[in-house]
């Protein structure tokens, strides 16, 4: 008598190792799916020393921050090189599943238009998610707290001026669903008014603290979170109207606040201005369209390396690092 199948056993998904490789010019790149390549320069190298192969190749670019080869917009100029490396591999470690993903999404996003990107982005970030990473730092992170019930923008219009302003002071305007969608109403003003010029600001010691910690993991549809997240992004009605639009950044701009703000035609920042990509030691990458609009101003290369290694950009880096435009005194 034939017997039914037994079911499979049970077990936990395990994720291949993920390893931080360290290459020096003149050696062997290949981009294999369980590593994350580090090219590393020496003083001595300069742009024309560089294989176009080997950047391409190459997931990130570090060098000494006074060699010539650190002007270069694929390259991150660091003081210490050793201890760069360890942050890059402690990130690969702690967060493999998050490295990965934003490392192997960078390079495609780069080759899509806009809205081809923030699809693929989002489905990633999705997918995230769900992943064991962003659980743990969930379970780390405790209750979440009310959200409450004020307004999250400030609108004034002067002339052909629409000033939008970023207006939840209290928690550095942590940008959350509400946020979102009065943002989107907003900007839909300016998209039937073609004479309107789009200032945005925000209230309070900070332009924007990222997106608002409390909220995160509260969908639990991430199917419709996707849909969502695609077709109601304030970055891409900002990309839209982009050279209408004049981003001022002041105190910090973390995470989302960035992203959307780097799709501004213009962006101007106060010069103790301080920019950060928190999502990697979630558990997730960029979700608001930074893979989009971070890569495209600073390259893949720096994006990659700013979003692993934790560090904060000051205004004068990022200035100079084509994040931002313009510096104010």
């Amino acid at each position: 008598m034939p017997t039914a199948p037994s079911a499979p056993a049970e077990h936990d998904d395990v994720v291949p190792p993920l390893e931080l490789i360290v290459v020096r010019p003149g050696e062997s790149i290949s981009r294999d799916h369980l590593r994350i390549t580090a090219l590393v320069l020496d003083s001595a190298t300069s742009r024309s020393d560089l294989d176009d192969a080997a950047l391409a190749e190459a997931d990130l670019v570090i060098a000494p921050a006074d060699s010539p080869s650190a002007q270069c917009r694929e390259v991150v100029g660091v003081d210490d090189i050793d201890e760069s490396i360890e942050l890059l591999a402690r990130s690969v470690a702690e967060h493999p599943c998050a490295v990965w993903s934003l490392a192997r999404l960078l390079p495609i996003t780069e080759s899509l238009d806009v809205r081809e990107g923030l699809l693929v982005e989002s489905a990633t970030f999705s997918t995230l998610l769900a992943g064991s990473e962003f659980r743990a730092w969930l379970d780390a992170r405790g209750a979440p707290r009310a959200a409450g019930d004020t307004a999250r923008l400030g609108l004034q219009r002067s002339q052909d001026e629409l000033i939008v302003t970023l207006d939840r002071p209290d928690r550095r305007n942590a940008y959350d669903a509400r946020m979102r969608d009065a943002l989107l109403e907003a900007l839909e003003v300016a998209q039937l008014d073609p004479s309107l010029r789009v200032t945005l600001r925000g209230a309070g010691p900070s332009f924007c603290a990222g997106g608002d910690l409390d909220e995160f993991g509260s969908a639990q549809d991430l199917a419709a979170a996707h849909h969502l997240r695609v077709t109601c992004s304030p970055g891409a009605r900002i990309h839209s109207l982009r050279d209408r639009v004049t981003a001022y950044i002041h105190g910090h701009a973390v995470g989302s606040g960035i992203e959307i703000a780097a799709f501004a035609g213009t962006v101007r920042a106060t010069r103790d201005a301080r920019f950060g990509l928190p999502e990697i030691a979630m558990g997730l990458i960029p979700g608001a369209g930074g893979t989009v609009s971070l890569s495209r101003r600073i390259g893949r290369h720096r994006m990659l390396w700013w979003a692993l290694s934790g560090r904060t950009l000051d205004a004068t880096t990022a200035h100079r690092w084509g994040l931002v435009d313009e510096l104010l005194d």
